[in-house]
């Protein structure tokens, strides 16, 4: 298991590196007005708003599109291992340590803006 805190947060958001890449859980929030990483939950989930509506795996696919993005690896290389019909997924990265995902969120944080908190 893997931490990290980040400013501004209240508490530490956790990346595990599994066999095969890391995980990170991820709270949606389908039909935002733009896509974007909104912050963390006090339990360190990234939580993610998407403009996609929750219809036909469209939020899913937004989601995967988005973090594909943000952590510059293909997307067939991120997938939903769980929550796949809910809000709050666990979504792994193939060929990626934790520590890799960090810095790519973080990267990810900076270009976005400061506007970033705890929820």
């Amino acid at each position: 298991m893997h931490y990290f805190g980040l400013e501004k947060m209240m508490r530490k958001y956790k990346l595990h590196d599994g066999k095969a890449g890391a995980a990170l859980t991820v709270r949606v929030t389908p039909r935002a007005r733009k896509t974007e990483i909104s912050g963390f939950m006090e339990d360190g989930t990234l939580r993610i708003r998407v403009s996609a509506p929750r219809v036909e795996g469209k939020a899913n696919k937004a989601l995967i599109k988005f973090l594909a993005k943000v952590l510059d690896v293909r997307k067939d290389r991120i997938e939903i291992v769980a929550g796949e019909k809910g809000l709050s997924k666990i979504v792994s990265i193939l060929d990626m340590s934790a520590q890799e995902v960090q810095d790519r969120i973080l990267k990810g944080l900076d270009i976005e803006g400061d506007k970033k908190k705890v929820v």
